[in-house]
């Protein structure tokens, strides 16, 4: 394992996701604290960390594509993938991973797959892509709830029909459901989506004890998922998958989540070790079935 600084992100890097005055408009927060939305603030060095955040996550795309690295996981603050093109939005100011999924496709990556399982929906991501064919984006998330996006009639535009997927579960699910939508969605989109490049919008929050999500996932389910997406990775794209932390608010569970992903991303590629919860749920069927109806003219599900 090898754990390097960050390096800040350009403006041209902002600027394929980011309007020109929105950049600048964040830019002017330096050095003073200011209220962007009812959830999100900067404090005097917000702007230079934002940076950082953001860089970190090209960086680590830039190690993967260039064959240094396999993998990569950025640890990283803000989280990112609530900033809209020219609007913050819960915590987040620049969208680290849209940032890096379009670096990657200006460097010749031809198709880039996002997977955000954080307990919210990834609006900002989703608008980025929702109408490019080579930029497919997939999200398991509590819905109804913040920040209102997601629904799985939600599958892009334009060009983008069909490369938008998302998974909406109802409050309270549990590993077993993660499991069923991972199985009979998640996955099999990606490989018929094949690829060039994975990242993952890994967020914590829909961890049992996470303070703002509805979720109960253990611990365990985190590792799961991710070794789930790095076996796709090792299929598609030779391996190469970069992951950047998004929410979790529970400082033990997030740590010990995490623990569990960089575990993953660090060792071979292995069958994922999926926990049981011992509780009944019907939520996963349920957000299957939905977006199996939603996708029915684009993938086999």
């Amino acid at each position: 394992m090898e754990i390097v600084a960050p390096r800040a992100a350009t403006r041209e890097q902002l600027a394929r996701v980011h309007a020109t005055d929105y950049i600048r408009r964040i830019g002017e927060t330096t050095g003073r604290a200011k209220a962007l939305d009812p959830d999100t603030y900067t404090s005097p060095e917000s702007y230079e960390i934002a940076l950082l955040a953001a860089g970190a996550v090209v960086d680590g795309v830039e190690r993967v594509i260039g064959g240094t690295h396999r993998a990569a996981v950025a640890l990283v603050r803000p989280p990112g993938h609530h900033a809209e093109r020219d609007r913050a939005m819960g915590f987040c100011l620049f969208n680290n991973i849209a940032v890096a999924a379009a670096h990657a496709r200006a460097q010749g990556i031809g198709k880039v797959a996002i997977v955000d399982y954080d307990v919210h929906h990834g609006n900002g991501t989703q608008h980025m892509f929702e109408a490019d064919p080579h930029v497919l984006y997939i999200s398991t998330h509590q819905f109804p709830y913040y920040p209102g996006t997601g629904a799985a009639d939600e599958v892009g535009r334009g060009a983008g029909l069909g490369f938008t997927v998302n998974v909406p579960l109802e409050a309270g699910a549990v590993d077993e459901d993660y499991r069923t939508v991972f199985g009979d969605v998640v996955l099999p989109v990606l490989s018929q989506f094949e690829p060039d490049l994975l990242l993952v919008s890994a967020g914590f929050d829909a961890h049992e004890r996470d303070p703002l999500g509805g979720m109960r996932l253990t611990t365990a389910c985190f590792a799961a998922m991710t070794r789930e997406l790095m076996a796709v990775a090792e299929e598609c794209c030779r391996g190469r998958i970069v992951a950047a932390v998004e929410g979790g608010y529970d400082l033990q569970a997030f740590a010990a989540s995490l623990d569990g992903v960089i575990e993953a991303v660090n060792g071979p590629v292995s069958a994922a070790a999926w926990p049981s919860s011992g509780i009944a749920s019907a939520r996963g069927r349920d957000a299957v079935a939905a977006t199996r109806r939603a996708l029915a003219p684009f993938w086999s599900l």
